[in-house]
């Protein structure tokens, strides 16, 4: 049972991302007379910025990391509370945070995200992306290494293959082609020459402000300031904070040890079988290495398909889980099969008064024919405003229906310089054999792919910016 809460919120929001921060945007906006608390694990939030409708569905924008007094700053009738979240009491209607502090709700809002799902957990050479500061840890060993092995499929390992320079990469993918989640084989064919061909010239700089944390002195408790800034000593590890935004490695020097620009192995059809030392390589009678994986690696990977290759780390970019755990015990929320929070189309928990947005919950009314639920920005900035949407009409007694965001899945994003435009089932998920595929290709320029079912155009276009 939690103590007694030293304040209550009209609306609490948990999360600093970009479904936390859409959210309590659009709740400021709805009833500015409203008391809205956001708790947040680090001093940065996720903000949208040069948000652009391209059309009734698309939509386009880029995601800045501000500190969280901006928010503030813009609506005065918010509360940012820095910290991580222990425990929720959905009887009491109250959250516990990690500092020892109770704050009650009148309409709880659950936008904590996702987490990595690491191939194997403690292992110095295994690291995840997710946040700011394990990107600035991959820049650190980055910049000392000759060879990575990149474990995973999806938009971070796609984004990290092109961007490193000065490094070998081993790319493992358990797929047929690249980029199975986003687009079919032919378009990864298309692309696959991007690999092999030097980076173009950045044509305009990223001007982005990019805001960092001090590094607090060994030993001393870590605070924040209203501004946003670290301020003190940590006494153990940093609590992890939102998620790395679309350009997540603009501004960072994303260079190896050697003088190469790139060099890019692809293994296909085939995932991570054993991660060993070269302690246990030795000691071990069943590894056959080639020349080029012998030597002094601090860490070999065996994979599948039979090949073992020795690298300085492994990079997993496997995707997310939804980060649930610190609100699951001693409540009864309904999970759905991908172990997120399932929600109505309200937004709505099967707690009363909690809802919940982005990646740690899974959209749990009938889908559109032509919508399909994705953990990507997008979907995170939608599902943010509509949750903010559906929590303010219930406070006020107004009727709300279903967005139309809802109706179409849209999505755009880029991947090799190449602008990517994905619409509805744009790889025909679900559609079995009953339609009909449209396609036109550019070398180096343009794939432009049509599903024509029942009469209905589904989208899927990469193309030159």
């Amino acid at each position: 049972m939690a103590a007694k809460a030293e304040k209550t919120f009209t609306f609490l929001v948990v999360g600093g991302g970009i479904a936390g921060v859409t959210c309590v945007e659009q709740l400021s906006f709805q009833i500015p007379s409203a008391e809205v608390a956001l708790i947040t694990a680090g001093p940065h939030i996720k903000a949208v910025t040069n948000y652009k409708q391209v059309s009734k569905t698309l939509e386009e924008f880029d995601v800045e990391e501000r500190p969280s007094s901006v928010l503030e700053e813009k609506f005065p009738n918010l509360t940012v509370i820095h910290s991580a979240v222990k425990s929720l009491h959905t009887q009491s209607h109250s959250v516990e945070t990690a500092d020892g502090r109770v704050f009650g709700y009148e309409k709880l809002c659950i936008c904590s995200g996702g987490r990595p799902k690491l191939l194997t957990q403690d292992n110095p050479y295994v690291l995840g992306i997710r946040d700011t500061d394990s990107a600035q840890e991959f820049q650190k060993l980055l910049s000392k290494a000759k060879r990575i092995v990149v474990v995973g499929n999806g938009g971070i390992a796609l984004e990290l293959v092109y961007e490193v320079e000065g490094c070998e990469v081993i790319w493992a993918v358990k797929d047929k082609a690249i980029g199975n989640t986003f687009f079919d084989a032919g378009a990864a064919q298309f692309l696959i020459p991007s690999l092999e061909a030097g980076k173009p010239e950045k044509a305009f700089p990223c001007k982005r402000p990019r805001y960092t944390t001090e590094e607090p002195a060994g030993g001393a408790l870590q605070t924040f300031t209203a501004d946003g800034h670290l301020r003190g000593k940590s006494t153990g590890p940093p609590e992890p904070g939102s998620a790395l935004g679309p350009d997540w490695h603009e501004g960072i020097a994303l260079r190896g040890a050697e003088q190469v620009s790139r060099k890019v192995s692809v293994e296909y059809q085939c995932e991570v079988e054993k991660i060993f030392t070269s302690e246990e390589l030795l000691n071990s009678q069943q590894q056959t290495l080639t020349p080029e994986n012998n030597g002094s690696w601090p860490v070999y990977v065996q994979l599948t398909n039979g090949k073992t290759f020795g690298c300085d780390f492994v990079v997993s970019a496997t995707g997310v889980v939804p980060n649930t755990e610190p609100f699951l015990q001693g409540n009864k929320f309904a999970i759905a099969d991908d172990a997120g929070l399932q929600v109505n189309d309200y937004m709505m928990t099967s707690e009363p008064n909690v809802y919940a947005a982005g990646d740690v919950c899974t959209a749990g009314w009938e889908h559109s024919e032509l919508w399909q639920q994705m953990r990507l920005w997008t979907q995170a900035r939608q599902m943010g405003w509509y949750a903010g949407r559906c929590m303010a009409a219930h406070v006020l007694s107004e009727p709300i229906e279903l967005d139309f965001c809802f109706e179409l899945f849209s999505h755009i994003t880029k991947f090799f310089n190449y602008k990517v435009v994905l619409l509805g089932k744009f790889n025909g998920q679900g559609l079995g054999t009953d339609h009909e595929l449209l396609v036109r290709c550019t070398k180096g320029q343009e794939y432009v792919k049509v599903i024509l079912s029942s009469n209905k155009y589904i989208n899927h276009i990469i193309s030159r910016c």
